[in-house]
């Protein structure tokens, strides 16, 4: 209810008695629920006529549906026109994975034609390398790798 907890409530009732007094505050009850009915009745009439007056291609047109998040939420995300399920399943993230791997270590992606049998490397099976492999200890005045990201 608007963010107003029970002892908000209770001092805006308190502070209503104290300004309009016991004997008027039923009235301007009355008058505040009778304005917000008339209100009410006014907005769902100009609702009534804005459909009527679109036609009936518009006829399952809701209001709600022009906030920006409820219209996002039933033409994107629930109904999937555009496609966007296959484009994304369409992404094959391994491989993608590894062409970086590949592109960081220097390595080509495309595998180069071989006379003889492959050469063993850091590459799993697959094709692409083995991210999982721990690497070997450092030989004696080797350099460690050096990682921008680390740093």
């Amino acid at each position: 209810m608007l963010d107003i907890g029970p002892l908000e409530l209770v001092a805006l009732v308190v502070i209503a008695v104290l300004i309009f007094g016991p004997d008027k505050l039923p009235k301007m009850i009355q008058d505040v629920s009778r304005t917000l009915r008339k209100i009410r009745q006014f907005s769902e009439n100009a609702k009534q006529d804005i459909r009527s007056e679109l036609g009936p291609e518009f006829k399952d047109f809701e209001f709600e549906d022009l906030n920006p998040k409820t219209f996002v939420r039933k033409h994107v995300l629930d109904k999937d026109e555009l496609g966007l399920k296959e484009i994304r399943n369409g992404f094959d993230f391994k491989a993608e994975m590894g062409d970086v791997a590949d592109a960081v270590h220097g390595r080509s992606s495309a595998p180069e034609p071989t006379s003889g049998p492959a050469a063993p490397g850091p590459s799993s099976p697959s094709g692409g390398p083995d991210l999982l492999k721990k690497r070997e200890g450092l030989h004696p005045g080797e350099r460690p790798p050096f990682d921008s990201d680390a740093t």
